[in-house]
């Protein structure tokens, strides 16, 4: 049981995963991902149009080490690793993932990708790493065959 008695799951390696959530769910995953003792961290794609702008986001929210690559390959290595903010477990939440998806969908694919193969990587170490992908709620909707 957690310390709040608010317990998802989110400590479980075998469930994490890259998944999309709605806006509003972001604020509640971070606390929950907190009282799993996981480092959560928020990446505000909010006008994020293109990989350059994705990569010094993710950057500054991560704190990445001086000196950090800004491409694929930096990216997929850097969340692989995290020895910077040593954890049980992370959550990477992000707001308004739909701004970076409709102007630069190709970045958005490949983000998607480096995601899933950190997901896979910390997985094998037993490791949970989380990463949720706010989108607005009526794709959800949409999504429904009941709305």
């Amino acid at each position: 049981m957690s310390g709040t008695g608010f317990d998802i799951g989110l400590d479980d390696p075998g469930k994490a995963g890259v998944y999309f959530v709605t806006d509003d769910d972001i604020a509640t995953l971070q606390m929950a991902a907190v009282d799993a003792q996981l480092a959560a961290r928020r990446i505000d794609l909010h006008g994020c149009g293109n990989k350059a702008t994705l990569m010094l986001r993710l950057a500054t929210s991560l704190d990445f080490p001086a000196g950090s690559g800004r491409n694929w390959d930096a990216l997929s290595d850097r969340l692989r690793d995290l020895s910077w903010l040593p954890a049980g477990g992370y959550a990477l939440l992000f707001d308004d993932a739909a701004s970076l998806r409709d102007a630069d969908e190709t970045s958005f694919d490949t983000l998607l990708e480096v995601l899933e193969e950190a997901v896979v990587d910390w997985r094998e170490r037993d490791v949970p790493f989380w990463a949720f992908l706010a989108l607005p709620e009526a794709e959800f909707l949409e999504a429904d065959p009941l709305h």
